[in-house]
């Protein structure tokens, strides 16, 4: 009987979590798709009238284009963040304890402040005669200042800063549960360093790798405001045309199509990563 009193319990205490889920992520999402399928109105807002114009819209080259390049950004960004991000979760965590903390805390203190007001302060380093091009002068590396602010560069590196302390925690929370003395047998049996590596850190460490992807990819897709701030007009993102749509185009139906289309790119990755951590290789690790 008690049992049976704990399972209702359990069900109660579940149900404001499937309502919140229902209201602010299940609903709102229908109605975007629903919204995606209607006609524009003259000033504001939607005509109840079925169409799937938004759709052909958007194989227009124009935004065809915005797709693909917010998609080699989204690859850029994450290929140098897995570059920066890995080696730094790894050697994080072969650290002694006290500097696991430290390093810890470094890593956090960036999120004390807001991501505009730290985007902001690239500014100051990239514009012209700021304090990168100081640099490069007083070293006599270059003759003249740079323009690197709104530029391609500039958003990549806003990108890499945003979002490479999610590949080095997520890389960290892996490289942290290894058996290390795994790769010492791999060592001892006549392994070398790079093969041990391959075969045993790599292996142990690749959900990890894979979550940090996933949690750079994704969003490296959608920030426009770091394009905004750093590329100015000059780098347009998919998340630019939709705010765009918003708010001086008023195109709801339309903005609605392009989220749709997002969303679909971004479940086909996280589909992609279900799949690779559902293996049977990475399941033999665990």
């Amino acid at each position: 009987m008690a049992s049976k009193k704990i399972k209702n319990c359990s069900w109660v205490l579940l149900i404001p979590i499937y309502l919140f889920t229902l209201i602010f992520v299940f609903a709102p999402l229908v109605y975007m798709v629903i919204l995606s399928f209607m006609g524009r109105a003259e000033v504001w807002g939607f005509v109840p009238e079925f169409t799937v114009d938004n759709y052909k819209r958007i194989l227009e080259p124009l935004y065809l284009n915005t797709f693909v390049d917010s998609l080699k950004l989204a690859f850029s960004s994450t290929a140098a963040i897995i570059l920066i991000g890995y080696p730094f979760g790894y050697f994080m965590a072969r650290m002694p304890l006290i500097w696991k903390k430290r390093m810890m805390v470094l890593l956090m203190i960036p999120f004390w402040t807001s991501s505009l007001i730290r985007l902001n302060g690239w500014i100051i380093v990239f514009r012209s005669n700021g304090v990168l091009d100081k640099i490069l002068m007083t070293l006599h590396i270059t003759e003249k200042p740079l323009k690197l602010l709104y530029s391609y560069p500039a958003v990549l590196v806003g990108m890499i800063y945003a979002l490479v302390p999610f590949m080095i925690l997520s890389v960290y929370s892996s490289a942290e549960k290894m058996d290390w003395s795994l790769v010492e047998a791999a060592r001892d049996l006549g392994a070398g360093r790079l093969q041990a590596f391959v075969s045993v850190t790599l292996v142990h460490t690749l959900p990890g790798l894979l979550s940090g992807i996933i949690l750079t990819f994704i969003p490296s897709m959608g920030l426009f405001f770091i394009a905004d701030i750093l590329g100015g007009n000059k780098i347009v993102l998919v998340g630019s045309v939709i705010q765009e749509q918003l708010t001086k185009g008023r195109n709801l139906p339309f903005a609605a199509a392009l989220s749709v289309v997002l969303l679909v790119l971004t479940s086909l990755f996280i589909g992609l990563y279900r799949k690779i951590t559902h293996s049977g290789e990475l399941e033999g690790i665990y």
